[in-house]
């Protein structure tokens, strides 16, 4: 059964939000395989022209041939696990969109979190769904837009999709605040769509 949408941007660019997609159960389990399945390294970026290490770890799996750059670094893919895939099928199903590779962040507790940012990096196929998965603690994410700095702000909950499309990327950032009193672990998918 597809989860009900809960629009939470509808002006340049949309963000969708599906609670529930994937069942406690289901997180449990795929809690466990991911963390120990998957090729997991700690992210390497050139910031400010200086190379760092993050403590959150990072992957990247997607169709043969499909490289991703950000940040100053190239990223070459792992091939598709079955249980990467099972879980793209999911998420293909519920927003109606096709991807072609993945990236995964790794964060041990709510200390690890990311930036402002925009996925606007030139592989990426412009205004195609961006599909956030949520799974193990529950996490606040943030928008803000570019022309007013309007905020809005919402929790990923385990088991959550969250679809960025359309020009979202070019009128919105988005962020992972950090939060000191989140002590669980985790694990995010972002489906994309990236040019052949």
């Amino acid at each position: 059964m597809l989860s009900m949408p809960q629009t939470i941007i509808h002006t340049n660019g949309e963000a969708i939000y599906y609670p529930s997609v994937f069942d406690g159960d289901t997180c449990n389990t795929l809690l466990a395989q991911l963390t120990e399945q998957i090729n997991w390294q700690h992210d390497e970026v050139v910031m400010f022209g200086k190379h760092i290490i993050t403590k959150r770890k990072v992957a990247w799996y997607a169709s043969e041939g499909l490289s991703y750059t950000y940040a100053g670094k190239t990223k070459e893919p792992n091939l598709w696990s079955p249980l990467l895939l099972s879980i793209k099928e999911k998420v293909e199903m519920q927003t109606g969109a096709t991807y072609n590779a993945c990236l995964l962040n790794l964060y041990h507790t709510g200390e690890e979190g990311m930036s402002w940012h925009r996925d606007n990096e030139k592989e990426i196929v412009k205004e195609s769904s961006i599909a956030s998965v949520s799974i193990g603690a529950a996490r606040k994410f943030a928008f803000k837009s570019v022309e007013d700095g309007k905020k809005i702000e919402l929790m990923l909950e385990s088991g959550s999709v969250l679809d960025m499309r359309g020009p979202i990327q070019e009128h919105w950032y988005h962020a992972l605040p950090p939060s000191k009193k989140i002590k669980d672990l985790r694990v995010n998918l972002t489906f994309r769509l990236l040019i052949k």
